[in-house]
């Protein structure tokens, strides 16, 4: 690791002036502190997130649960807000990495980083949440650009995240043994203003599947979304699977999702 300066300020506004003056944020570290050991990332400057307190809480709002930047995964698993009103999301937090990363990491961090096999942007995505920045107010559909790339600016910070609350909704996913991403994740959420199905850790970043969406929409039901060819054409594939391994499993997960959201 090389040498950098840790800067700690306690008010969003503080962070923004460091962040705008060329520091690198530093949430829960997972990713960063990770590469940096490694020497693949060397900022000379860490704004460190962990004591702005305006970055942290989970607050439902009618029909909304918006979640401080900095929220812990764990926090967002164990808030009984999150666990009555969207148990889906509180789900899908208790079940992200190992108990340290689920102890550490954030949903901002996992968020901005935009990791292409993460849980969290299939949530936001998937549930067509908006990101609050120290800028302005970003829709999901908006944000997710790509591999480990986002709409987000050099100088701009994420501050919460807004989902709206689904009718019901689920997450599967099949978890790669050795480092606890998933293979792939689908989650599934349902609206009065229709279904929305989000993948991720199958291509180069977190996507929405038209053609579930179109069948779901039309007739909610496990046989619809089996009905759906999934196209292993722009998907990846590695040592850990192949694209039509993957694809199939977008199907199967979807199928799965659908029949827990039914009960």
């Amino acid at each position: 690791m090389y040498a950098f300066t840790l800067e700690r300020p306690s008010t969003v506004a503080d962070a923004a002036k460091l962040v705008t003056a060329g520091a690198k944020p530093l949430a829960g570290g997972q990713t960063l502190l990770a590469s940096m050991k490694l020497r693949l990332s060397a900022p000379e400057r860490l704004v460190d997130l962990g004591g702005v307190k305006e970055l942290t809480g989970i607050k439902k709002d009618g029909s909304a649960i918006t979640i401080g930047a900095m929220s812990r995964h764990l926090d967002v698993a164990n808030n009984p807000d999150v666990k009555a009103a969207f148990p889906a999301l509180a789900d899908l937090a208790s079940r992200i990495g190992d108990r340290q990363v689920r102890a550490m990491g954030t949903i901002g961090g996992s968020v901005a980083n935009n990791d292409p096999a993460a849980c969290y942007p299939s949530a936001v995505l998937g549930s067509g949440a908006t990101v609050i920045t120290t800028k302005r107010e970003i829709a999901a559909d908006d944000f997710f650009l790509g591999l480990f790339t986002t709409a987000l600016e050099e100088d701009e910070l994420i501050t919460s995240i807004r989902f709206p609350v689904p009718k019901r909704a689920v997450y599967e996913k099949l978890r790669q043994k050795a480092s606890h991403f998933p293979l792939v994740g689908v989650f599934l959420a349902q609206y009065d203003s229709g279904v929305r199905v989000a993948i991720t850790g199958a291509g180069n970043g977190v996507f929405r599947h038209a053609g579930l969406e179109d069948a779901l929409n039309k007739s909610f039901t496990a046989a619809a979304a089996a009905a759906v060819k999934i196209d292993a054409s722009e998907l990846n594939g590695d040592l850990h699977a192949s694209a039509a391994y993957r694809a199939n499993l977008i199907s199967v997960l979807t199928q799965r999702a659908v029949t827990k959201a039914l009960g």
